[in-house]
């Protein structure tokens, strides 16, 4: 075997990203990922543009590079400026009762496109998947589906405009015409609602419309082969969003596990677990006595808390301050995770209420086939 292979070969171990799994021996290596999958960075010309198109400012996902790539995103920027239309699509396989903060990361980003764009989105709930993966029964699977339904809810999205499904619900009709004419070029069933005419009750008469995704890169394997049938069925390609992983409290080396409880802050965690569970479990940059931390500062690639205030302390200005300060080491590690940690108990109280307020009508509401006649405004 040539050098050239052995090493690809040893690169390909260290690092696996796909819709079924996620690992890495140091960090993921997003440069590669992107090289690797074919898909484009997300630059400051499109953040630009998307905050001149919305008369809004960009989402702390956007600035801080959260999502971070690509597929003709620019496209779908170009189509919105004609004044054509498009709609999002998401989703979530619900294989457990209680979300991570991991799991609402792509629901807030999505909520703000909606928001800014004002329009339509149809979010799947794959019950069918995870009842045949996860050994879960159907009515367990529907369950949890209606679980996960609330918690979404809860993330505010706008009933006139948002469709949720279930497949066990939904599959059937058009939508099942289209997996099986899917199914002739590709086998899985991801493709079928990147197509509107999946939802006839929304986008009869719209075949033309484009459909963006907000996901994690690890799904886009999925959508490039749904990108390489579309054309082939007669519709527009679809256009991904993509956002780095949230990387676990131990540190990054892929996703949560869903096996250990410690390694992620759940919505559903009291202000004393989280509490708990940042100041036990939280990776720290910071060094192993006050008087070397003093010395040498933190180091901020590693360090979670930082990573964690990334995502979620709004406030750009301040961030920087933390950086700056723990990493010359005048901040200690303990001040940062209080911080993190009040920001967190915040939001997870604000999502408990919300989600608290969801009945199972509103659930009803979201999920009834329905048309949606004020989606575009």
């Amino acid at each position: 075997m040539d050098k050239n292979n052995s090493s690809e070969n040893q690169e390909q171990e260290e690092q696996v990203v796909n819709p079924w799994e996620v690992s890495a021996k140091g960090k993921i290596d997003y440069d590669k990922l992107i090289e690797k999958f074919g898909c484009q960075r997300l630059d400051q010309s499109i953040i630009d543009r998307v905050a001149r198109l919305t008369g809004r400012p960009p989402h702390v996902f956007l600035r801080r590079a959260v999502f971070f790539a690509h597929r003709d995103f620019n496209e779908i920027l170009d189509a919105y400026e004609r004044g054509e239309k498009f709609y999002l699509y998401t989703g979530r396989g619900p294989s457990s009762e209680a979300l991570h903060l991991g799991h609402l990361v792509p629901f807030m980003f999505t909520k703000y496109l909606q928001d800014a764009f004002k329009v339509p989105l149809v979010i799947q709930l794959t019950d069918d998947e995870k009842c045949m993966w996860k050994n879960l029964t159907v009515e367990e699977s529907q369950r949890l589906a209606r679980e996960n339904a609330k918690d979404i809810i809860a993330c505010g999205f706008d009933a006139s405009k948002t469709f949720i499904f279930s497949d066990f619900d939904y599959v059937g009709g058009s939508f099942y015409k289209n997996m099986v004419k899917i199914a002739k070029c590709v086998t899985y069933n991801k493709a079928a609602p990147s197509f509107p005419s999946s939802f006839p009750h929304l986008f009869t008469g719209m075949d033309n419309l484009r459909c963006l995704i907000p996901c994690a890169i690890d799904q886009d394997p999925y959508f490039r082969m749904t990108r390489d049938v579309a054309p082939r069925l007669g519709y527009h390609k679809p256009a991904l969003i993509e956002s780095l992983f949230f990387p676990a409290l131990q540190g990054e080396t892929g996703k949560m596990s869903a096996s250990d409880p410690n390694s992620a802050i759940y919505v559903t965690d009291s202000g004393k677990d989280i509490k708990n569970k940042i100041n036990k479990y939280a990776f720290s940059g910071g060094q192993d006595s006050v008087e070397n931390h003093r010395k040498y500062g933190a180091n901020l690639e590693v360090d979670i808390p930082i990573k964690y205030l990334g995502f979620f302390l709004e406030d750009d200005a301040e961030l920087e301050y933390i950086r700056t300060e723990y990493g010359a080491g005048r901040m200690l590690t303990g001040e940062v995770k209080k911080q993190l940690t009040e920001i967190l108990m915040e939001m997870v109280e604000r999502h408990r209420r919300a989600r608290a307020a969801v009945t199972d009508e509103m659930v009803d509401a979201f999920m009834a086939v329905r048309p949606l006649p004020n989606m575009f405004r």
